[in-house]
């Protein structure tokens, strides 16, 4: 057993341990806080469809690459939006969340609804785990030493500057969810609707890009909004989980312990939480993964006072220092690659 089970292990025994979440979601019901929120949802959509269609527009009407920029932002807020539909946050049915989820995944943005809710499952059931979270799995960057002693591939040669490289990396990420997804759309549920809807949004994407502009503008504009999309979705994700603590088989903790003790909150303003839209509340979201967005920051306070009864670390940074702690932890991650 590890030092972080051991120390569980003792702090907490079994039978007290199963009812605790328990308790803290009595408290959240009662706040009311799993109640659908459709008011703020609607607002929230109107706004991000108008800045995605605003973006088309400008980039239509002026050719400006700042309209990349621009492109950049709604794609990442739709893909926030996506995600809040597959947890069935904005309607408590299937059938609206799924239907939805393909327009603002595959149609949209050009990324599998199903493959990417199939991995996203898989990392709530087991955030930071080595062998079971698809998030921290060695493909590029190692996420441990145990990882960087076992690299092979990009990682063995990437790893020992992963910090370095961080940022740059993500400038990738938008091309490589669209290559990702093209990969795995074969696997998903509704194999052939999505694909259709997949290609038909790369297909549509390029024709446009090059029908607006000239050959060389429409390279310029697709590098600006990819690269941009990429830096911006990593941004948003990399500080709930990188830096924490990182379990392996060894590791027993129930559901409570294993999804706060694994996720950082990041404080801030509205501005923050309209930023990383809502996954700023990180340990909230874990915990209550259908729990509507704006009562996110409701719950924080109930959630970190009862952890503090029950003496579980609750972990919080301000937005500069939880990237901070990120990269402090993947060099750390790195070093048996530096040797």
């Amino acid at each position: 057993m590890t030092a972080l089970a051991q120390a569980e292990a003792k702090s907490d025994p079994n039978a007290e341990r199963a009812t605790d979440f328990a308790v803290l979601s009595q408290r959240i019901r009662a706040a009311g806080l799993l109640d659908r929120r459709p008011a703020y949802y609607a607002l929230r959509l109107t706004l991000v469809l108008a800045l995605y269609a605003g973006g088309w527009a400008g980039l239509i009407l002026t050719h400006s690459l700042w309209f990349g920029v621009v492109l950049a932002v709604a794609f990442a807020q739709v893909a926030l939006v996506a995600h809040d539909l597959a947890h069935k946050q904005v309607f408590r049915g299937r059938r609206w969340s799924e239907g939805l989820g393909l327009l603002a995944g595959n149609v949209m943005i050009g990324m599998s609804y199903g493959a990417w809710m199939d991995k996203h499952t898989r990392h709530h059931a087991n955030p930071n785990h080595e062998d079971r979270d698809p998030d921290v799995a060695p493909d590029v960057i190692v996420w441990s030493t145990r990882q960087a002693e076992q690299a092979r591939g990009p990682a063995r040669f990437i790893g020992g500057h992963q910090a370095l490289l961080f940022f740059p990396l993500l400038l990738l990420e938008g091309f490589n969810l669209h290559v990702s997804s093209l990969r795995r759309v074969g696997t998903v549920k509704r194999r052939r609707l999505e694909s259709f809807l997949l290609y038909g949004h790369i297909a549509g994407y390029l024709a446009a890009a090059f029908l607006i502009l000239s050959p060389g503008m429409a390279i310029a504009f697709i590098l600006v909004h990819q690269c941009l999309f990429g830096l911006y979705l990593g941004l948003t994700f990399a500080p709930n989980h990188k830096g924490m603590p990182m379990l392996t088989a060894e590791d027993e903790l129930d559901f409570l312990r294993k999804q706060v003790l694994t996720s950082r909150n990041v404080r801030g303003g509205r501005w923050v939480d309209v930023l990383l839209g809502g996954l700023n509340y990180q340990i909230e979201h874990h915990l209550f993964p259908s729990m509507p967005t704006p009562n996110l920051r409701k719950a924080q306070p109930i959630v970190e006072r009862y952890c503090a009864e029950i003496g579980v670390p609750y972990h919080s940074a301000t937005f500069v220092g939880s990237y901070a702690q990120a990269l402090r932890h993947l060099h750390e991650a790195g070093a048996p690659l530096r040797r």
